[in-house]
């Protein structure tokens, strides 16, 4: 007993717990703001962006209640979330490599067997590497959220959820901002496959180290891992069965992602198309991709940039929050947070002005170090002991489902609302996306007010 006591974390011992995150959020950014050039530039429409896209939650939803409940009853001597955590960070790190070079490699692919690739070809091959490191994200992911009340005083929740929340800002802010910051301090421009490459390492030692240095503890003997069956429709009465709130939490959850993924998925096409003025380049001659090549770049850049405000912001008040919350209530801190993304989000649906629109990004960066945070400090007061992995990955369902809508019903919602520009060339209303965004963010503030504390 003495030694599976859970002991008050230090800060260095959250420290420690967190880096491992960093790296997670790290890799998961430069997937936020690469994957669509890259795969436009392959020759994507907004909606085929949409649907490679569903590689997030349809993994989410499939991968993170599995190895959560796998890595409950996982009994190795390196430990029960360690080796998915490991495993995970390795095999994302091989498809970040893959991601960026995915033309290079189909074309060597055919050169290798002397056939003729189709021109898709590589599109769906950087559509395959984006569904691994989806995968392989989720198979990190879902485990380490359930250290916190595996190895964290209950108490301490918050806190160590806001922990990760400064992981995520700060992890966000450096992958975002290197590109840009190298380019306006020695004006080099770091290439995207060498972005990707950082990310890949920064993933795997982030993981390496808080596998090191964070001790799991034992629940359940072996005897009595071995004799339990993973059964979903079981797990997933029991989780609902925990309280009459962990229903209205869902919801919650439902909406607020997909406000805030309305954001993340379709932020760098908004940033080059709308706030840049390029138009759509998805299936168009390479001479006129040439042309709109430098404006293409800077508005990447200026959508790095947003990110990385953004992120500087969560990273900023991730601990605040966490700290304010103990004191007022999670829900009261979280209704205000979500609140002020969702005037953000309206902001940049009227205006194309860069300076607001970066303005209101680190604005909209308030909301999403509550939404890193306190939803799961709300859910982990129910959870019972033993099965952090499965609730946390039944939990991840009102994650990853929502963006099914976003990637679906939004991108063909945005590729019908397309008008002319000059030459014969067209575009599309990127900033429709925040609209919807900002509504089913303020439909989550009404449901977070009927959660009792």
């Amino acid at each position: 007993m003495e030694e599976n006591a859970l002991k008050k974390f230090t800060i260095a011992k959250f420290i420690s717990f967190a880096i491992g995150f960093f790296g997670l959020q790290f890799a998961w950014q430069m997937r936020i703001i690469l994957s669509g050039p890259v795969t436009e530039s392959l020759g994507a429409s907004p909606f085929l962006f949409g649907l490679i896209w569903l590689a997030g939650p349809f993994t989410g939803m499939v991968v993170q209640p599995i190895v959560g409940a796998l890595s409950d009853k996982t009994r190795l001597s390196f430990g029960r979330r360690r080796p998915y955590l490991l495993g995970g960070a390795l095999l994302s790190a091989i498809a970040l490599i893959a991601l960026p070079n995915s033309a290079q490699i189909v074309s060597s692919i055919g050169s290798y067997l002397h056939i003729s690739m189709p021109a898709l070809s590589a599109l769906f091959f950087a559509a395959i590497m984006i569904w691994i490191l989806d995968a392989c994200v989720n198979i990190a992911q879902g485990p380490y959220r359930a250290l916190v009340p595996d190895v964290v005083p209950q108490e301490q929740h918050a806190l160590a959820n806001s922990y990760i929340s400064l992981a995520i800002g700060l992890g966000s802010v450096v992958a975002a901002a290197t590109a840009p910051f190298l380019k306006w301090a020695f004006n080099y421009q770091m290439s995207i496959p060498a972005q990707f490459v950082m990310a890949a390492v920064a993933f795997t030692l982030g993981m390496i180290w808080t596998c090191t240095f964070i001790k799991e503890r034992k629940l359940v003997s072996d005897e009595e891992s071995k004799s339990e069956k993973f059964d979903f429709i079981k797990s997933l009465k029991e989780f609902f069965a925990l309280s009459p709130e962990v229903g209205k939490i869902c919801w919650m959850q439902f909406f607020t992602w997909i406000g805030t993924m309305c954001m993340m998925i379709y932020f760098t096409q908004y940033a080059v198309h709308t706030v840049f003025g390029v138009p759509d380049l998805s299936g168009v001659a390479d001479t006129i991709k040439f042309e709109y090549a430098n404006k293409v770049l800077s508005g990447t850049n200026f959508s790095s940039v947003c990110f990385a405000i953004f992120n500087l912001v969560c990273f900023l008040f991730a601990i605040p929050i966490g700290i304010i919350s103990g004191n007022i209530g999670n829900k009261k801190v979280h209704i205000v947070s979500m609140l002020s993304m969702a005037f953000a989000f309206l902001g940049m649906a009227i205006t194309t002005n860069p300076i607001i629109v970066a303005c209101l990004m680190g604005l909209s960066g308030i909301g999403w170090a509550s939404i890193c945070a306190l939803p799961f400090a709300m859910l982990s007061k129910y959870i019972k002991a033993g099965t952090e992995g499965s609730v946390m990955g039944i939990f991840n369902i009102f994650i990853a489902g929502p963006q099914v809508f976003v990637c679906t019903l939004v991108s063909w919602f945005i590729n019908k609302c397309i008008f002319s520009v000059q030459d014969g060339l067209v575009n599309y209303h990127w900033e429709y996306t925040f609209v919807v965004g900002a509504i089913c963010l303020i439909s989550a503030t009404i449901i977070a007010s009927k959660v009792k504390e």
